[in-house]
């Protein structure tokens, strides 16, 4: 990465300092779409020579085994419960004991922590000094309701952020607008895909394996069981193809939250009954937390999500990456990362009429289908790759500590257009 990616800074003197050092703090280090993006930035960014380390507040770390050199750069700080002030102090001290440039949060729980921790250390983003790490977080997702609870602690917390990094252009207007950030401090990094790991293969075995008949076309969608993800959309969609493609099977991979977090084993019973209510269990296969989600991706003709808010959509990065089209709702950045009818279609919010006709139009062509999906597999790796996430994330830490490093008075003073 070197000086083009913006991983090293500039001292007092003016002479160019070591690279950056970055801590990643987040809550979880489960199967969900920012919990990938930490492990995948992070790997990223060490293999780069940007000496990057990873805390996380739960012990139940599935995703550990793909950070490299877990056992050396990842370091359990257990949040015991659900107000457990001591979290704090105990992430200060990791902080402390690591000497990071940088501490980068993700996810709510974090972010206060985080947030706190740099309390605890000593100033603020607008008056600490250069030797204090710049605390950065994340907006993932955007149009979310906030807890009362949640809102006052964003608001009270915010002195102690230097910056925070938007996945979507529609993240960074929300913390704008609902969470009354300065437009400065805000940047847009869009999420990464590993296109190594996530590229065209054969997966027609997995056919057998699901009793999917070897003509059957079929439909994905990657998500977890959460209302966000408008499940009905889908199903409702895939009563709509069927009409057309009797012996179209879909595809739902994903899985309730863990402990039923956001209510999602209740919407998942519900799912499961709207499926029996409307005669599509011979068509559905719900198949869970995979470890084979790219042969999964292959195996589709197309994939959908039907989401009413997002951030930036892992599950579209990867589906393109492996050159399955996809349909996707219009919402947050969606019609910039996947543009309408160059790698796939875009559909408005809740229209299952036109998704359906949509999928059933990819099904109908298979040229058209197998266009869409080499110029998908292209864009994305022209514009969502991981060197691309983190030569961009890079250079918002390079940004961020160059302003604390400057010694000015006040932050939003040396903020300008990025």
């Amino acid at each position: 990465m070197g000086d083009d990616a913006g991983a090293r800074v500039t001292d007092e003197s003016g002479r160019r300092g070591d690279s950056i050092d970055v801590l990643l703090v987040s809550s979880s280090l489960e199967f969900g779409g920012a919990e990938r993006q930490v492990v995948a930035l992070a790997n990223r960014l060490n293999a780069a020579g940007v000496e990057t380390h990873v805390c996380c507040l739960a012990d139940v770390v599935p995703l550990a085994e793909h950070l490299h050199e877990a056992a050396r750069r990842l370091h359990i700080v257990h949040k015991r419960f659900k107000f457990d002030v001591g979290v704090v102090s105990r992430v200060a001290r990791l902080v402390r004991r690591l000497g990071p440039s940088v501490v980068h949060m993700f996810l709510f729980d974090a972010e206060i922590a985080g947030r706190l921790a740099g309390r605890w250390l000593g100033g603020d983003s607008l008056s600490g000094t250069a030797r204090r790490p710049v605390f950065i977080g994340s907006e993932r997702n955007t149009d979310y309701t906030l807890k009362l609870t949640q809102r006052i602690a964003l608001r009270l917390t915010r002195r102690y952020c230097d910056a925070i990094i938007a996945n979507s252009n529609a993240g960074k207007r929300f913390q704008i607008r609902r969470l009354g950030v300065d437009a400065e401090r805000v940047f847009v990094v869009h999420n990464g895909v590993d296109t190594t790991r996530f590229a065209p293969a054969d997966a027609e075995h997995l056919r057998a394996e699901l009793g999917i008949d070897p003509a059957a076309p079929v439909v994905g969608m990657f998500a977890n069981f959460k209302r966000q993800k408008n499940h009905p959309m889908f199903f409702r969609m895939a009563r709509r193809v069927r009409q057309r493609f009797p012996s179209a099977r879909f595809l739902c991979v994903g899985a309730p939250l863990r402990d039923g977090l956001q209510g999602s084993d209740t919407y998942h019973r519900r799912m499961h009954a709207m499926i029996e209510s409307m005669d599509l269990s011979v068509a559905v296969n719900c198949l869970g937390t995979r470890d084979d989600v790219t042969a999964l991706y292959n195996l589709c003709d197309v994939t959908v999500l039907t989401s009413r808010r997002e951030g930036t959509p892992n599950v579209l990065l990867e589906s393109m990456a492996c050159g399955v089209p996809v349909v996707a709702t219009d919402v947050a950045d969606n019609a910039s990362i996947a543009p309408n009818g160059e790698v796939g279609f875009i559909v408005s919010y809740d229209d299952d009429s036109a998704m359906a006709d949509r999928v059933a139009d990819l099904l109908t062509d298979e040229e058209n289908r197998r266009r869409l999906g080499v110029q998908a597999r292209r864009h994305v790796r022209e514009m969502f790759s991981l060197e691309a996430l983190a030569r961009k994330t890079a250079e918002v830490y390079d940004t961020v500590v160059r302003r604390r490093v400057g010694g000015e008075e006040r932050f939003k003073a040396l903020c300008g257009a990025t």
